[in-house]
């Protein structure tokens, strides 16, 4: 890849932006290198500022569903944009999104439009304190839910150990909070309410994580949660910001068949828009302010723009036959991929569901974070270079997922297959 103008553009970020980036993980941290920088999208294509052309598997990492810059969605937004960027007093669309959303997912009768998925995640464990009268959340480590205080948190030395902070600048009060358990273990769970059940607010879990890879739970994981918090009178809060309309068109919920209390969305509702949702029961939610006692708000919550680019993406993606076109696409490519890892002796284990998936580098099985930190990130960032050098934009980190659309056609896909060939044998 031609680096002349990323390079210039990276250096010049660096005297302004923090670590020349606005998002850690773009920094190329667990890859090694420095990051190009996008110039434009088309479809499956990501154009760099240096002229290359790469088949995008990130997609803005999961919204672009549909591919980038897809002609309705930009229709749609331009048309908004004409109109006013935003308002600060309701309008139609907010509501129009919202009436899609809660008929795609019916857990959710009533919603809040946010901002980020970060305020839908610190918004709905709020609610889930404020009904309950319990200050306590349990989430699954490896799961990522947003950098609010009281999420970013590591496992002490034992399921029932209270959390300690991940980084500084995060108050132990605010931790202490927190109690982490491993994804995909009920006896874990179980642990922390055999000590702690009077006093947990919620248990908040990624149904179908995608920050650790992408794990799928395991038979009966997602019910015996779902059971131990009926059991106990704690809110079981699905974080969707990345599962929702991937897993399926109804997000992970109507995939594995579990009905949470809560649930929090983002991305593919903004169709690459700035946006976030949470919503559940509308007696729950309904104490929220105005009509209940537990306050959020956001002044630019249910932008015009983003529920415009929301609402064109969900028309695309629900016309008949279209979700299940990009999942068939893409299990077809990810069984393509395994076989040219396994014809190279290559060790891989692959995951994929709906339109996410991830290769670990490792023999598997990868069950929670603790397997997944078991993967060879080396020889993962020697394949990621050498995919780049052929054309094709992977996650630049072992630990996040890959995302297809509707847009990767025949040749976005043959380039893929051709590239991983030579970077498969590389290794």
């Amino acid at each position: 890849m031609r680096q002349g103008r990323s390079q210039q553009l990276w250096q010049e970020a660096n005297t302004t932006l923090v670590g020349g980036v606005n998002s850690p993980v773009r920094a190329f941290k667990g890859v090694g290198g420095e990051p190009f920088f996008a110039a434009s999208g088309s479809g499956p294509w990501l154009e760099t500022a240096d002229g290359d052309r790469l088949v995008d598997f990130i997609l803005s990492w999961g919204p672009l569903i549909l591919g980038h810059a897809h002609p309705k969605v930009v229709e749609a937004v331009c048309a908004a944009m004409a109109k006013g960027a935003s308002f600060g007093v309701p309008t139609e669309a907010e509501t129009r999104l919202a009436q899609r959303i809660t008929r795609l997912m019916p857990s959710m009768e009533k919603l809040r439009l946010v901002n980020s998925g970060t305020e839908a995640t610190m918004s709905a464990i709020r609610l889930a304190r404020g009904v309950t009268g319990r200050d306590l959340i349990v989430k699954a480590e490896g799961c990522y839910h947003g950098h609010a205080d009281g999420l970013l948190v590591k496992a002490g030395s034992g399921p029932t150990t209270f959390g300690m902070p991940t980084s500084p600048g995060v108050p132990e009060p605010y931790a202490s909070c927190t109690l982490t358990v491993a994804f995909n273990s009920l006896e874990e769970l179980q642990a922390v309410f055999d000590v702690h059940g009077e006093t947990v607010a919620a248990v908040i879990i990624e149904p179908l994580p995608g920050n650790m890879g992408v794990i799928p739970p395991e038979p009966g994981y997602l019910e015996g949660v779902r059971a131990l918090t009926r059991d106990h009178g704690a809110l079981l809060i699905f974080d969707e910001v990345m599962s929702g309309f991937r897993a399926a068109l109804g997000g992970a919920q109507a995939r594995y068949g579990v009905t949470p209390d809560l649930t929090a969305l983002g991305k593919v509702i903004g169709g690459g828009l700035p946006v976030g949702a949470y919503g559940g029961p509308a007696a729950l939610m309904d104490q929220l302010s105005p009509v209940g006692p537990v306050y959020q708000a956001g002044t630019l919550s249910g932008n015009p723009l983003a529920t415009a680019a929301g609402l064109a993406t969900l028309d695309v993606l629900e016309e008949p036959g279209v979700f299940d076109s990009i999942e068939h696409r893409f299990t077809k490519l990810c069984a393509n991929l395994g076989e040219l890892a396994k014809e190279a002796g290559v060790p891989v284990y692959q995951t994929q569901v709906g339109t996410m998936a991830c290769m670990f580098f490792q023999e598997g099985p990868v069950q929670n974070y603790a397997d997944a930190t078991k993967s060879d990130t080396d020889r993962y960032a020697r394949f990621f270079h050498a995919m780049l050098e052929g054309g094709v934009y992977l996650a630049p980190s072992q630990f996040e997922a890959m995302f297809m659309s509707l847009a990767h056609d025949d040749a976005a896909v043959d380039q893929t297959l051709d590239a991983a060939r030579k970077a498969f044998a590389a290794l």
